[in-house]
């Protein structure tokens, strides 16, 4: 149906289009409004009809790696540069979500005056970014697109953050660069040794100086020394876990988390976070085998760390909003988890537990921006006996807060229970020091539940401005804590996209 048709290209296209509209609306709040949300609407189209048209069935002799809707044309050819897009089972979730959320996100946002036509464009420049990153598949494309993802997140947090605003945003553009330059590194270092072999085999001209094609370099990469590989995985690595983000680098997230806007959270969480899962999957697994091999303990020491001691500092904190940032270490340590088995059930399960993460903590983010607006504090020992009070608020936080910690029937649930059990088949018993995380899990987020809005109601609410959801919160909820149930009783509509992909993808490592 798409054979002459650019779809990925138009994904990538329309926010952009959409960005410079709303950016030029300045005069016209409701203009920018209805702008944003029609150009957020139509990649949400756009992914649902490539969904329909995704073969489940296409295998590694019709394309290298089992991705369709390929588009390649040369752009820097001396360079090797290429604009190269394609999708796989893995990518295509991802695509999904990130539309999803983006959409939702601008609904969500209905309410913002302050320089609306500069937020809405930002949060679609920010959706160009992150298609860019699930879609690329050339490294200088893909690097392009991972920068264009500061730029929006970083302007979000400094003009419609919270009061230490300017620290948290400039935290989270020194570290996510920093981290950026080091995974550059490693590309370029892909880019030159990989070029001798690559010429060898005739997939390069002779007189070519590289390529940074994925798929090429990562037929050769594989062939590269043992020490030479290690170096390289390590600084991919180390630019892919800041992005996650993986205890000793994760202390901007808790910052950036409480001073952003609600909807630069859930886009940071549901989105930015999975980036860094992304590329360690797309890039370090496939393209470095040896190495991934070498490092598997240390990500499974990073992956378990980061579990409990997310767990740990989520049931010490008092704002809603900052037990939820750490939450969300802890869930994307599930992810390293299922990464770190290297087996085929493990690496699925990531994927799956980053679409159901990305679901569950956009909800979570949501409840706390209507705890900050609704009730006027995300403050726990403020709270309590609320729920008589703003029902709405308080059935979407139970049912986010039940799907976070793992409640059969919803998402959550298989995803958690896929890791461990690859868990278990690698190392056994061990896996018993990951599922503590568990409960703990459970521990902060009934604390916390049972304090802020059950119990007696608290004199310190100020029951004059007590609201509940207004309408453009309430929709999105819906809708997430819906597809939340739905791919917790059915999770084969996720899965079935992505498990056939997985053995193409990583044979040389599982």
């Amino acid at each position: 149906m798409f054979e002459n048709i650019p779809i990925l290209s138009l994904l990538i296209l329309f926010p952009l289009v959409g960005a410079i509209a709303v950016f030029m609306m300045g005069r016209s709040p409701k203009a920018s409004k209805y702008t944003a949300l029609i150009f957020s609407a139509i990649p949400l189209a756009l992914s649902i009809l490539v969904l329909t048209q995704f073969s489940l069935n296409t295998g590694a002799e019709e394309y290298l790696g089992n991705f369709q809707f390929v588009e390649k044309y040369q752009w820097i050819s001396f360079l090797g540069i290429d604009y190269h897009l394609g999708i796989d089972g893995i990518s295509i979730t991802m695509v999904l979500l990130s539309t999803l959320l983006v959409f939702l996100a601008v609904i969500f946002s209905w309410n913002v005056e302050d320089r609306l036509h500069q937020y809405m464009g930002l949060l679609l420049v920010l959706e160009v970014g992150i298609l860019g990153v699930f879609m690329s598949l050339d490294y200088f494309v893909f690097y392009i697109f991972w920068e264009v993802v500061l730029i929006p997140m970083y302007f979000l947090i400094a003009i419609w953050g919270g009061s230490n605003r300017a620290y948290a945003s400039i935290k989270f553009f020194i570290y996510t660069h920093v981290a950026s330059l080091a995974m550059l590194l490693g590309i370029f270092a892909l880019f030159f040794t990989t070029a001798p072999e690559l010429q060898a085999q005739g997939l390069i001209a002779t007189d070519a100086i590289g390529t940074f094609d994925m798929l090429l370099i990562s037929e050769v990469a594989g062939n590269l020394g043992t020490a030479l590989q290690f170096a390289i995985f390590g600084a991919l690595f180390f630019g892919f876990i800041v992005k996650m983000p993986m205890v000793p680098f994760h202390t901007w997230l808790p910052d950036a988390h409480v001073q952003a806007p609600t909807a630069g959270s859930v886009l940071l969480a549901g989105l930015l976070l999975k980036m860094g899962s992304y590329g360690i999957i797309r890039i370090c697994l496939p393209t470095l085998p040896d190495a991934a091999v070498d490092f598997q303990i240390i990500m499974v020491i990073i992956g378990v760390v980061s579990m409990i001691y997310g767990a740990l500092a989520s049931l010490a904190q008092t704002d809603l909003k900052k037990m939820v940032a750490y939450s969300s270490i802890s869930h994307m340590g599930i992810v390293m988890l299922g990464i770190a088995t290297l087996t085929e059930l493990g690496i699925a399960a990531a994927v799956f537990q980053m679409f159901a993460h990305g679901l569950i903590t956009a909800v979570l983010f949501m409840v706390c921006g209507m705890f900050q607006y609704g009730v006027g504090t995300r403050e726990i020992p403020l709270l309590g006996g609320l729920a008589p009070k703003i029902p709405i608020i308080s059935t979407v936080m139970m049912m986010g807060f039940m799907a976070s910690l793992g409640l059969p029937g919803m998402v959550g649930f298989l995803a958690e229970f896929m890791v461990f059990t690859s868990t278990f088949d690698t190392w056994g018993l061990w896996v018993f020091v990951p599922v503590a995380s568990v409960a703990l899990t459970a521990a902060y987020y009934l604390w916390a539940m049972q304090r802020s809005i059950f119990g007696d109601l608290t004199d310190r609410v100020n029951l004059s401005r007590l609201r509940d959801a207004y309408w453009f919160e309430t929709i999105p909820l819906v809708v997430l804590l819906g597809l939340i149930i739905l791919f917790g009783i059915w999770p084969a509509y996720v899965l079935d996209l992505i498990t056939p992909t997985i053995p193409l993808v990583f044979s040389g490592v599982i």
